[in-house]
Formats: structure tokens, sequence, C-alpha cells
């Protein structure tokens, strides 16, 4: 099975970016690129200032922290530990300018994801910590009934990775959860002060990304579970979440698990893969015939990508198979933004910027999402537009 889009094909990004982690030590970076991020990080003589795209829907958005701690699973990775506990952040519509600025990330989190990729660097904490949001912590939430989206990021990245996607669909009318996954990110912040590390970055091997994929399912399957339990839900605001319309999409292994989410949880209804290799397969018999998007970076020779054209044709119900044009496996998160800011080269071919590659994965998924979970029909799905040249369909 190939493991092309979250491993070879991403390893110059990911081992360029300082605001990232190589998923294996055998992953290495020309060295041209890896030197040119190493100067860059060095030599940054005070912290960035990075603004993340403005969200282009009519809804202000509301943002809250939750703690969950499933005490029915031990922690997959650390079983030491006890229970799994996750760090979620809720995403809502809201009123505007009835809350705080909501932070990218915690400090310590920030300061642990840097560490992680260039230790000793001297690219400054604020650099991650400044970056402005269009969240407000504590906002008075909107009325109304909206669907449900879990977001699930790559391995290794944070949640905050997704927050463009995340605010953008919230502002679109979306209730949206992005999870952490203890021990598989740079470092999750938790109430008592205390960050945890990866504990798992550079341990895995291909082979072990199954259970990577199965263990995420449980996570948002539990996630879906404390939101929407009645009669004592775990967030506040749970009456907003329509129960009856529940999606999920991620990037990279976040991705890769909505395959398994969607096999195992009646509850979620469509999913979609960003960039992720599918190390749990679709099923002989399908999904069941849940809808599935499938949106990649575009990968040298037509058809290498024996794991996505195999699982593509497993497929049984709505789906679409994209590719952006000049985008790499980074393309779908906030990174390139600090990646630019920084000047540090991306991988050869990449000629979308950062903030164009998150305006095509705004759209595109956002517009699944309408056409699935709202019923709203969507043209821009029908074929190949004018407006987004990039934009490939796979058949």
């Amino acid at each position: 099975m190939s493991r092309i889009r979250t491993t070879a094909a991403a390893a110059a990004l990911l081992l360029a970016l300082p605001l990232s982690a190589a998923a294996a030590p055998a992953l290495a970076a020309p060295a041209a690129t890896a030197g040119a991020a190493a100067g860059a990080a060095t030599t940054a003589p005070s912290a960035l200032h990075v603004e993340l795209p403005r969200p282009t829907g009519p809804y202000a958005v509301g943002q809250e922290v939750l703690h969950l701690v499933d005490r029915n699973r031990p922690d997959p990775w650390v079983p030491s530990a006890g229970p799994r506990q996750l760090m979620v952040t809720m995403y809502y519509p809201a009123h505007a300018g009835t809350g705080t600025p909501a932070p990218y990330m915690t400090a310590a989190a920030a300061r642990m994801l840097l560490d992680l990729k260039l230790a000793g660097n001297a690219i400054p904490t604020e650099s991650v910590t400044n970056t402005r949001t269009w969240s407000e912590s504590g906002a008075r939430p909107q009325g109304g009934h909206y669907p449900l989206v879990v977001l699930s990021p790559g391995f290794t990245m944070p949640r905050a990775s997704l927050t463009s996607l995340a605010e953008d669909l919230t502002s679109h009318g979306y209730v949206v959860a992005l999870v952490d996954h203890t021990y598989e990110n740079s470092g999750t912040t938790f109430p008592d002060g205390q960050t945890l590390p990866c504990v798992m970055c550079g341990k895995l091997t291909d082979k072990d990304f199954k259970r990577v994929d199965e263990g995420r399912a449980k996570d948002v399957s539990f996630v879906i579970d404390q939101l929407t339990d009645r009669p004592h839900p775990a967030w506040r605001y749970a009456r907003m979440i329509d129960r009856d319309r529940i999606g999920m999409a991620g990037h990279s292994a976040g991705g890769a698990a909505s395959v398994p989410a969607l096999v195992t949880d009646d509850r979620i209804r469509a999913g979609v893969d960003l960039d992720g290799g599918m190390d749990y397969p679709v099923p002989d018999s399908g999904l069941g015939g849940k809808p599935f998007l499938m949106v990649g970076h575009h990968l040298p020779g037509e058809g290498e990508d024996t794991n996505w054209t195999e699982n593509w044709a497993r497929l049984d119900g709505w789906k679409r198979w994209l590719t952006f044009d000049g985008t790499n496996h980074g393309s779908f998160t906030d990174y390139p933004l600090f990646l630019e800011k920084l000047g540090v080269p991306q991988p050869d071919g990449t000629t979308v910027s950062g903030a164009r590659a998150i305006e095509l994965t705004r759209r595109y998924v956002g517009a699944f999402f309408d056409l699935q979970l709202k019923g709203v029909d969507q043209p821009l799905l029908d074929g190949p537009t004018a407006a987004n040249p990039e934009v490939n369909f796979h058949s």
C-alpha cells in the first residue's frame, strides 16, 4: 500500500517547515532546502506577525476550548497516563464583538512546536502566539441549530494548523469541533497548565498508521458522544448542534481517519480527506453510500498514487477526487503562511501561495458540506471552472 501523500511526497515540506515536525527520521529533505530552512530560522531577528485569512461567511466566529476525558478507554500510546484525554476547540456562529480575541496556540504548545523541529532555533515563540485569528473567546452564540463538522489535523501537527478552515466553516453556519490527538502532535496544553509532548513523533512506521487512523476514529466518536449526550452534554452550547447533520474532515492522518470514522459511526454522514493516504482501506462493501471528497496535491505520473486509486474504486456513494496544481502536502493547512513570512523555500513545483491554497481548500470543503449536510446545490463540484484553473477533477 502506498503512503505517498503522507510520507515521501511530503518529506521536503515537512522537514523544511519550522512549524511542523517530520513523522519519521528516515525522511530527509534536500540539503539546500533544509539549509535554507535552518538559516531562516536561526537568523530570525524578531517575532513574525501572521494574519490568517478573514472568514468569508456572514457569521462572526465564537470559540471555546474543552477538556474531554474518555474514562472507558486508556490512552493508546501511553497507557500509564490513564484515560484518554483530549483537548477540543469548539467554533460556533456568534454575535460579533461579544467576546475577546482568541489565541492561535498557547505559548507552551507553540514553543514545543518550534523546538521539536529546530532544537535551539532562534524563532521567537511569539511568531506563533501572535498569529491573528478571527475567533472570539466566550462570544455570545447565535440562535438556531447548525451542522457539526469534526476536524482532525495531520500527524505531528497541532489542531491549530486547521484554524483557517475551522473559522471559515463556522462563518458559513457550522459548529466545528477541532481535535488535538494527544501524544500524536507537537504539544497539547491542558487546563492544569501541563503541555504533553508528541510521544509518537519519529516512532511510527508506515504499517503503524492504520492504528493511528483507527484510534483517531475512536477519538472522533467520543467527541461526538460528549457533544450530543442528553441531558448532560460536555459543551454548554451543545443545543446549537443538529445531531442529524454531522460530518468529518481532516488533513493527512486526520483525513485518512475519516474512512474508519465513517465506517464505524453511523452518525457521521459525510467525510473529507485532505491529502491523506488511506491506511485504513475503504471496505469492499463501500461506506454505506456515504458521500466522500478526496482533495490532494498533484503527484508526478498520473495514477502513481495506487492507494487513492484503489480506494476510489470502492467508494459507493457521491464522490469527488480533486487535485490542486501548484500545491504540496502542507498547502491544505495554515503553515505555508508562516513559511512565506520566514522566506523558507517550499518544495519544487509549489506555485500557489498560502492564501490561495487556503481559499481553495475552504471553498471546496465548504461546498461539499453545504451540499451534503445542508442540501444546497453546488455547481462548483460539478467540474472544472475558469475561476479556479488550479483545480482538476479525476475519475
